[in-house]
């Protein structure tokens, strides 16, 4: 395949579908996880679930970044903004992410606060340069996938001697958050049978780190492409392993992972980083060795080492249903704010607000509940 109409190509979904339709056991069901919030959308806007007979269903998963910070997190960001006058740089999505007391970081700007937009951490460093006068704060974001350009934002701030540059970190890892939903024992915890491995993190990790799946839980993961056709051909190598009692990685997405990822980004990471021992998580609480923070040796490049503040621990909004839909416990249909008071518009949690969020993916595609 060399064009991107061909992972979309109708004869080959209809093929695909009647495969998985053929190969299913009709006394059995199947219950595979899309760990990736970019899954999630390929999977709405192409209608891939309807085309699944009704016994294999997709469980949304955690991959959504800006989903799964906390709003302690959030109102860490704003404190830096109000409190230490500093200029925050973030992406455009976290911009309207509800923090406590209903703010956010939009609000905090209409306040006063120097919240800029940015889309690269080139961004970020370009108006460090150009404005040696402020103290200018990059919020890092992001699963594995987005960690080397904030390394390479660091090395090079770092080399050209910017006194006014620091990163805020809040980087986070795939597959611890993968090892607690599926460790979780709590009534009402989600069943799993098999697991779509994200794409864009296995371009940097490779398959490997996902062999405790198998090994520890006995379920088989195929790393999937984002395209429907990539989904569909997934799901059908995950049947096949359900089928055959096998618990394996498989890559489906080989056109661009390979198994040991990218050995040169990797040491990127490893160069600038180290493992936090706990970080907070929404929807999945504090996971041992989840996300990362600068080294020592670049602690005064480290916003929250060099600009401190005190934040309370935070809740989300009253029937906020964001935390279960990340464990794949509920989908966003089953929230009773989704779709009247939660919309795109007046978002009362990360999931309607980010463009990998099971919410928004739900509104732009579904708009509506599903039938009672």
């Amino acid at each position: 395949m060399k064009y991107i109409d061909e992972f979309r190509d109708p004869e080959l979904a209809r093929r695909l579908a009647a495969a998985i339709a053929a190969e299913a056991d009709p006394v059995r069901d199947y219950r595979l996880m899309e760990f990736c919030g970019g899954h999630t959308h390929a999977i709405f806007r192409y209608g891939v679930q309807h085309l699944m007979p009704s016994n294999v269903r997709f469980v949304h998963g955690p991959g959504c970044p800006v989903c799964v910070l906390p709003i302690a997190r959030i109102d860490q960001a704003i404190a830096l903004a109000l409190e230490h006058g500093v200029t925050l740089c973030t992406y455009g999505d976290l911009m309207r992410v509800p923090a406590s007391n209903r703010t956010s970081l939009l609000e905090a700007k209409a306040r006063g606060a120097d919240v800029r937009m940015v889309y690269s951490t080139q961004d970020a460093l370009r108006i460090a340069r150009t404005e040696p006068g402020r103290q200018v704060v990059f919020f890092a974001i992001g699963f594995e996938t987005t960690t080397p350009p904030t390394a390479v934002a660091v090395e090079t701030a770092r080399a050209e001697r910017l006194t006014n540059f620091s990163v805020f970190c809040n980087h986070v890892l795939t597959p611890p958050a993968l090892r607690a939903i599926l460790a979780t024992s709590e009534p009402g915890a989600v069943r799993l049978d098999g697991i779509l491995g994200p794409s864009h993190v296995s371009t940097l990790i490779g398959t490997r780190p996902y062999a405790f799946v198998p090994d520890e839980f006995g379920l088989p993961v195929v790393i999937a492409g984002f395209e429907p056709l990539d989904v569909m051909q997934s799901a059908l190598m995950l049947v096949r392993q359900i089928n055959a009692g096998r618990g394996l990685v498989e890559n489906q997405y080989a056109r661009a992972v390979a198994a040991e990822g990218n050995p040169k980004a990797v040491a990127l990471m490893a160069r600038v980083f180290q493992l936090r021992e706990s970080f907070e998580w929404r929807g999945l609480g504090f996971l041992p060795a989840s996300a990362l923070a600068l080294r020592e040796a670049y602690a005064d490049l480290d916003a929250e080492r060099r600009f401190p503040v005190s934040v309370q621990s935070a809740t989300d909004v009253r029937g906020c249903e964001c935390p279960a839909i990340l464990r794949g416990v509920k989908e966003p249909t089953d929230c009773r704010l989704f779709g009247t008071v939660c919309t795109p518009d007046n978002p009362m949690g990360s999931c309607m607000v980010s463009s990998e969020g099971a919410c928004a993916a739900y509104w732009s595609y579904g708009r509506s509940r599903a039938p009672s």
